[in-house]
């Protein structure tokens, strides 16, 4: 009996040496790779020159003030903090970089290098190098550097299109100073969107990224970048398991666009647009919640030209599907100005596809001025809100041709969804508003228990909200 417990002990061992085994060689091994890709990555530093007061944040300007006071808050100063007039000191911050081309072309993030006055890359052998800003993107957050060296290492890059959600990726950086330091874990999930950020299709991984990352590369096990390491999701100023990187495929269309010119040219077509939720879906004829819901178009814009309504819902570019309302900057940035575009949208209960050419990304958003209004007429009780017509001058300035704007919220419907004074309904249950006893009308004859939509106008920027009517 003493044999047979000992005989499957033993068996019991070598199986669990075995499972050990076969989990230990399907674990990636990534010294190789490591220690081929480390010679290519830089540390970068940069140094900002601002006044020693302001830097300090102990001190008011003193320059500023009369010389009696100024003398006499000096004296008051321990002599060895005393500042000297006009005084500066370096602020310096720290960051990632790698190397693209031997003639010295590096890659990072633009608010790595952002507002400095010198930019320092410090390469694997210690050696340092002072930087030139080639051009900088603040809206992908690329930046591309040229230093004056030879015959560099340099890093193989790869496709982030064919990565896929858990694979293993790897990161190379200076976290907190600390040169090359290597960190591992996998594709989370690709083609995020970001508060902020509409042009870039993000990279989630949890691979452990943390201040000093930034612009340093993550790549794959094939040793080649797939994308720049740029942002982390954090309640606590570390790293908690969510990281950002900028494809590289994104980044190198800006590096090179910069590299020849400078700037960066992006698609657009002038629309402003919100996800579909499900009562808007439900409210406007959709089968499920999909697409990109289009709530403003810009004047003279390319959508506006090509004949996209308000009210559309955006459900393919060229083929390619809008399944979230934050596919279609990616898609629209990526195209280039006069490119063509095949949209697909959904109007009217029915699908019919508008043709279009894509226009040149301003450098800054339109505003559009608040809206006054005078004069009104109480709606329904139903609606809770009195409204007025919107005069000549106000729809000039808004470019549209009816609407109300909101005078008065009572207790009812409008108050519950956060209507305000001031805002202006162009749009009710898939109705175009043309007046004050239009609105009325319409809003006598809304059903209930329904998802029920209206597109409203807060301060120039355009949204469809939805609410129901009580049985």
């Amino acid at each position: 009996m003493q044999t047979l417990k000992r005989s499957m002990a033993a068996m019991v061992a070598l199986l669990a040496l075995s499972l050990s085994v076969v989990a230990r060689a399907e674990l990636p091994d990534f010294t190789p790779l490591v220690e081929k890709a480390s010679p290519a990555v830089v540390n970068i530093s940069t140094t900002q020159k601002v006044p020693d007061q302001v830097a300090s944040g102990q001190m008011p300007d003193l320059e500023g003030l009369p010389p009696m006071f100024r003398d006499f808050i000096e004296r008051s100063m321990p002599r060895g903090q005393r500042p000297p007039r006009g005084a500066q000191r370096e602020a310096q911050s720290l960051g990632s970089g790698f190397i693209i081309s031997d003639d010295g072309y590096v890659l990072t993030n633009n608010h790595v290098v952002a507002d400095a006055d010198e930019i320092v890359v410090r390469l694997s052998d210690r050696s340092e190098h002072k930087a030139k800003l080639i051009g900088a993107d603040p809206r992908s957050d690329v930046a591309l550097l040229k230093i004056d060296a030879k015959g560099l290492p340099t890093l193989k890059l790869g496709d982030s299109d064919k990565l896929k959600v858990g694979e293993w990726v790897l990161a190379i950086g200076s976290p907190f100073g600390f040169d090359h330091s290597v960190t591992a874990g996998i594709v989370s999930a690709k083609g995020r969107s970001l508060p902020n950020e509409n042009y870039v299709p993000f990279i989630q991984t949890d691979v452990a990224i943390n201040p000093g990352n930034s612009g340093g590369p993550l790549l794959n096990l094939q040793g080649e970048v797939v994308g720049i390491n740029s942002q982390i999701f954090t309640r606590s100023g570390g790293f908690m398991g969510l990281s950002f990187a900028i494809p590289i495929d994104v980044a190198m269309n800006v590096a090179d666009q910069l590299k020849k010119g400078g700037k960066v040219s992006r698609g657009w077509l002038g629309v402003v647009i919100q996800e579909v939720s499900k009562d808007l879906a439900e409210s406007l004829g959709l089968d499920k919640p999909a697409g990109a819901l289009v709530a403003q178009l810009v004047q003279d814009g390319p959508a506006a030209k090509g004949g996209l309504q308000v009210g559309d819902v955006i459900l393919s570019l060229n083929g390619q599907t809008i399944n979230e309302s934050a596919d279609l900057p990616h898609l629209v940035g990526g195209m280039k100005p006069g490119d063509k575009a095949a949209l697909d949208v959904f109007r009217d209960g029915s699908r019919k596809t508008l043709n279009m050419t894509i226009g040149n990304l301003p450098d800054e958003d339109e505003e559009v001025a608040a809206v006054e209004g005078q004069g009104a007429e109480r709606s329904s009780n139903r609606m809770g809100v009195t409204v007025a017509d919107l005069t000549a001058e106000q729809r000039k300035s808004l470019d549209i041709k009816g609407g109300v704007v909101i005078k008065d919220v009572q207790d009812g419907p409008a108050a519950m969804i956060g209507l305000r004074p001031g805002d202006v309904i162009t749009h009710l249950n898939n109705r175009t508003v043309e007046s004050a006893k239009a609105f009325s009308e319409i809003a006598k004859a809304l059903p209930k228990g329904k998802s029920v939509s209206m597109r409203v106008l807060r301060q120039g920027r355009a949204s469809f909200i939805t609410f129901k009517l009580d049985e």
